[in-house]
């Protein structure tokens, strides 16, 4: 039986507008600056610094040359520009996160 026939597109409606009711109510309670979770601070630097440092750069070449390799055997480039596409969202994705949170609404 497939997961669609479980549920009427009523219910599935329903339940995809209170999902984004849920994420869009959290995020308004956290954008106005209220909460500043310094408790979590040590935690977002880490992951910042897993991202950024040795271990993104580690785990994108890493894709690249996994991609590339498969992209050799299948004869086929798009592998490896999965691999360079995985290499720029770890450079870049904790910078592009951190404007998003910081921007001025």
């Amino acid at each position: 039986m497939k997961f669609m026939n479980l549920f009427s597109k009523k219910q599935m409606v329903g339940a995809g507008f209170l999902s984004a009711l849920m994420v869009s109510t959290a995020w308004a309670t956290t954008a106005g600056g209220g909460v500043t979770g310094t408790e979590f601070l040590g935690l977002f630097n880490m992951l910042v610094g897993w991202a950024e440092g040795y271990l993104g750069k580690a785990l994108a070449i890493a894709a690249f040359v996994t991609g590339a390799i498969v992209g050799f055997a299948k004869s086929t480039a798009m592998p490896a520009l999965i691999g360079i596409v995985f290499a720029i969202v770890f450079g870049l994705g904790p910078t592009i996160i951190n404007g998003m949170f910081a921007a001025v609404i």
